[in-house]
């Protein structure tokens, strides 16, 4: 089994803004797809599926790159909800519910777009 070579990492040094305005474009992403789609697509439709469940973990992944003092200042993001929806469907793949990831997209996205765009316009460099 062939291993894939080292590469030096090319993210940004922790610069809290640039992964908080991650999220909100992938949250929108997230919106976008499920837009017009019902509930039996994400059961038939394996690609919006995957592609849901995966724009949720990386909104999931960019929070945790935001260092914990910075989380502090914007409590009312649910930070802590966030990363555990990511750990629960990098962690537990086998057993994603769908009606979870349907009323994440429809329910908590659009309103974490809102939370994070006022968080990024009280950031001295947005």
């Amino acid at each position: 089994m062939k291993c894939w070579p080292k590469r030096r990492w090319c993210m940004p040094k922790r610069d809290p803004p640039i992964f908080i305005r991650h999220m909100p474009d992938y949250a929108r992403e997230g919106i976008d797809l499920a837009a017009g789609r019902s509930r039996e697509d994400l059961d038939e439709d394996r690609q919006l599926r995957y592609a849901l469940t995966h724009v949720i973990a990386l909104i999931g992944e960019a929070a945790t790159l935001v260092p914990q003092e910075h989380c502090e200042q914007y409590p009312g993001i649910p930070w802590r909800q966030i990363v555990g929806m990511r750990h629960k469907l990098i962690h537990g793949y086998a057993t994603i519910e769908l009606d979870v990831v349907r009323s994440t997209v429809q329910q908590n996205l659009p309103a974490l777009v809102t939370q994070l765009e006022d968080a990024l316009g009280t950031e001295p460099d947005a």
